[in-house]
């Protein structure tokens, strides 16, 4: 019966790490694209530039969820 109670919580917990962890990035990078779109309408000939700050804000944005991905994974199949 312990061992169900346990397994459980480690369900539990490794979603709520991927589902919290997720949330902030996703509307951050939501945020972002929506300023970079609105940025390349208001001014064409800088696309090059916004893009790629776009790309690099959105790569360090997403290091987030994938770090709360790696702590799910850890509590799912280390934690004991």
């Amino acid at each position: 019966m312990a061992a169900t109670w346990v397994g459980f919580a480690r369900a539990l917990g490794a979603g709520i790490a991927v589902g919290f962890g997720g949330l902030g990035p996703g509307i951050g990078s939501g945020v972002a694209g929506d300023y970079a779109c609105r940025a390349s309408a208001a001014n064409p000939r800088r696309d090059p530039v916004i893009l790629r700050t776009l790309l690099i804000g959105q790569a360090v944005s997403q290091s987030t969820a994938i770090y709360s991905l790696i702590i799910a994974l850890v509590i799912l199949f280390v934690v004991r």
